[in-house]
This record gives C-alpha cells, structure tokens and sequence, in this order.
C-alpha cells in the first residue's frame, strides 16, 4: 500500500482542483490510497509552535505517515493558494522539525486560463526544494479545466490516458524514493 497525502489548495464547493486530484485517484495504480488534508487551519502563528492545535498535529502526522504528497493548486496572481502556503508554514514547523524533509511529491493544478497553472506550480516547486522534498520532474500537469473536464467534474475521456500516465509516473517516483 502506497499512502499520498493530497493538499487541495482551493477551500471553493466546486473546486476544479479538488476533482482533478478526485480524477487522479481514480486513475492511480492498484494499491495507492489518497489521503486528504484538512485545509481548514488556524493562520500559522509561531507562538503556537510549542503547542500546536490539534488540527495541525493532525496534519502533520498525515504527512509523516504517508510515503510522498500530492500538491493540488490553483493559480491567484500569480502564485499558489494561501491555503496550501499555511498548511506549509504549519507542517514544516518548528524548525528543525519539518514533517516534509524528504518526502517525494509531485505537484499539479488545474485552472480556467490558457496557461493553466504554471506561475503557481513553479513558486512552490521553489518552497518544495527549500523543504527538502524529493519533487518529481516529469511528467508536468497543467490541466485546463474548461476542456478537461465534463459537468460532473469527471474528467473527459480525451485527457484521462495522460491522467494515468501522470498518476502511474507519480506512483513510480514515490515507491523509488521511499
């Protein structure tokens, strides 16, 4: 069994990225079990460092016990979600305690626009390097939810052999750095 924590950076009902990584667990190989964050957190605040809520000990448990982490964003001027940018500063707390440190992840996004989510992967792939995570490469997602993606949030039948490649390669990458 192969455990991915998944960070969907987007908190909206109808989250375009939420059923992109709903699509990516479909399509995954046997035997890989999603695992979704809580992204409802408390704004990080260091005090709290010394005695985190609950919610956040949660979390980074998730973390610790899972094999890699799917990052799931949107793209807000420019960059990832504040969402996922405090469930970071939370995990990767106190210092010297990061619940990521060598964790593969793989990170992935899906958006209205042309460009997809790029400006956005790119600056957190910068957060992920600093986090010592294990980022995977290739195969890249930057998936355009208006073509993609059918009334139910289901994936057109047109995009889902690049999905399973993806979630395939992402499995791989994973098991290879366990």
């Amino acid at each position: 069994m192969t455990k991915i924590a998944v960070f969907v950076g987007s908190l909206r009902k109808d989250s375009y990225n939420k059923s992109l990584a709903k699509n990516i667990e479909r399509l995954s190989p046997e035997g890989v079990e999603f695992d979704y964050i809580d992204m409802d957190l408390p704004l990080y605040n260091q005090d709290l460092d010394g005695d985190m809520p609950a919610k956040v000990v949660t979390m980074k448990q998730q973390i610790e016990d899972a094999d890699g982490v799917l990052f799931v964003t949107p793209e807000y001027n420019r960059s990832f979600s504040g969402v996922i940018k405090n469930a970071i500063d939370w995990a990767s707390r106190p210092w010297g305690q990061s619940s990521f440190t060598g964790k593969p992840v793989a990170i992935v996004g899906a958006s209205m626009g042309a460009l997809g989510t790029t400006q956005a992967q790119q600056a957190l792939r910068n957060v992920a390097l600093f986090l010592d995570m294990k980022l995977m490469g290739q195969p890249e997602l930057y998936f355009n939810a208006a073509s993609g993606l059918d009334e139910n949030g289901k994936v057109v039948e047109a995009s889902e052999d690049f999905l399973r490649g993806f979630a395939e390669a992402f499995a791989k990458h994973v098991e290879s750095n366990k």
